[in-house]
């Protein structure tokens, strides 16, 4: 079957909510990640050409990223975490994570259809929501993002999104850009749209098992029943 043919399957179009990632779904935040990323590291005295791709960082909580990029233990990971906070408060700005392509006319174009849009993200939800805010994107109902504690995982958030919303997962729907938005939104009994935008490696959503697989915000409006 086709994609759109699954899509049409899952009864896509009909669902009235749209959870988004935010992390390389909706902006193209991965130069900002990795460059922090690799100055945190540089102060804790990592060799960071030795480390190669650091690809992995992006998608997941940041505590579990860098355990798995490094592997170091928790209270080493938060360390990390600390310092990488500190630089991206400090150096990052709305420019250096501009919302991806077609992203805007996805989002205004659900909006003029009548659906509901929110956002669920593995980032420190306060972060997410003042980095939102300055990219003056179509108004979302939700942002839900990681808290410390309370909050842990993408299928935590996912949830929490779900309850703010008043819906049940028969009636949403997931877009990420990682195999964490499947698996949260699984979790959760959400579909999911796996969308490649150059963070995911080729592969890694078929693994992941989501449901409908787009390249691009093109393919994802038409999967969600947009023409």
């Amino acid at each position: 079957m086709t994609e759109l043919g699954v899509a049409e399957e899952l009864h896509l179009s009909e669902r009235p909510v749209v959870l988004f990632d935010f992390d390389g779904t909706l902006a193209d935040t991965s130069p900002a990640i990795l460059r922090m990323a690799r100055l945190a590291l540089e102060s804790h005295g990592y060799d960071v050409d030795a480390i190669g791709d650091m690809g992995s960082i992006i998608g997941p909580p940041l505590h579990d990223g860098f355990m798995e990029l490094v592997g170091v233990d928790r209270p080493e990971a938060e360390a990390i975490v600390d310092t990488y906070r500190a630089l991206f408060d400090e150096q990052v700005r709305p420019e250096d994570y501009p919302p991806l392509p077609g992203v805007r006319d996805l989002l205004q174009a659900l909006l003029d259809d009548g659906r509901r849009i929110a956002v669920a993200t593995s980032r420190l939800e306060s972060m997410a929501v003042r980095m939102i805010d300055a990219l003056d994107l179509p108004p979302f109902e939700a942002v839900v993002g990681r808290l410390e504690p309370g909050r842990d995982t993408k299928a935590d958030c996912i949830r929490e999104a779900l309850r703010q919303l008043g819906v049940g997962p028969d009636e949403a729907v997931m877009v990420g850009d990682r195999k964490h938005d499947s698996l949260g939104a699984h979790a959760n009994g959400v579909p999911c749209i796996g969308v490649y935008t150059g963070t995911a490696k080729p592969g890694e959503h078929e693994e992941a098992g989501a449901d409908v697989i787009c390249h691009g915000m093109g393919e994802v409006a038409r999967a969600l029943g947009l023409r």
